[in-house]
């Protein structure tokens, strides 16, 4: 981690001299040896320096900065899994235009639900919810 951020330091400086990528790939070969980066990588770098004026710091992802899991996009996904239960977290997902990862965190954390035999199902059942499940599934398997 800290040798590439060092040579992303290093293309940093070679796009302020506004070197080439073929003219700083050689350098850092010469300055890094057999740690040096990629030729692939070493122009990615460059190209995203040269266009961002060359700041070296690593970004956070977009989603970390926004509360994903708003009131709003809770409220979308209730009604949702309200008119269907089988819907899929992919298929909530394309639906809702919201990330897999945040529709998953809604129905598992915020909605305390998991997905049981293809169907969303709360996560704490009564003995009497549990025992009807039991029956019924013995019931499907005669």
């Amino acid at each position: 981690m800290q040798r590439s951020l060092e040579q992303r330091m290093a293309i940093k400086f070679c796009v302020k001299l506004e070197k080439s990528v073929a003219e700083a790939i050689p350098m850092l070969k010469k300055a890094f040896g057999v740690d040096c980066l990629s030729n692939r990588q070493i122009f990615r770098w460059h190209q995203g320096l040269r266009r961002r004026s060359g700041r070296c710091q690593r970004r956070e992802p977009r989603w970390t900065a926004i509360n994903l899991s708003s009131d709003d996009n809770v409220k979308h996904v209730r009604d949702l899994l309200n008119t269907d239960r089988r819907l899929s977290v992919r298929l909530i997902s394309e639906t809702l235009d919201i990330t897999k990862t945040i529709v998953h965190e809604i129905v598992s954390e915020s909605l305390g639900m998991r997905k049981v035999c293809a169907k969303l199902v709360p996560k704490v059942l009564t003995d009497l919810d549990s025992i009807t499940m039991s029956i019924e599934y013995l019931l499907k398997q005669r």
